[in-house]
């Protein structure tokens, strides 16, 4: 088991592997598969929106909400898609959004 897995382009990973991250760049073939793996073995999993939005959204809603491993999603480099704006979310669940 790592601590802290990261899922997404090899350019976004170097900063995640120099920091000791486990550090996967997969096919999109191979994206599920492999969250499932790591959702099973590893605390933390980081993954650009690109990755993210490659999963069936119902598998992110439920790996997201879910209290083990904490699943976070973040830019890319390439910024092809964009990542979830966390204040946003927060406003809105709390009822604060305008």
């Amino acid at each position: 088991m790592v601590a802290c897995a990261f899922i997404g382009d090899e350019i976004s990973g170097l900063g995640f592997r120099l920091a000791g991250v486990e550090v996967h760049c997969p096919e999109p073939r191979e994206v599920r598969g492999l969250f499932q793996r790591l959702r099973e073995a590893d605390r933390v999993i980081v993954m650009t929106a690109e990755i993210a939005a490659a999963l069936p959204p119902e598998l992110l809603r439920e790996a997201e909400s879910a209290t083990w491993p904490l699943v976070l999603v973040v830019p890319d480099v390439r910024n092809r898609v964009a990542a979830p704006d966390l204040v946003a979310d927060v406003r809105r669940h709390l009822g604060m959004a305008e």
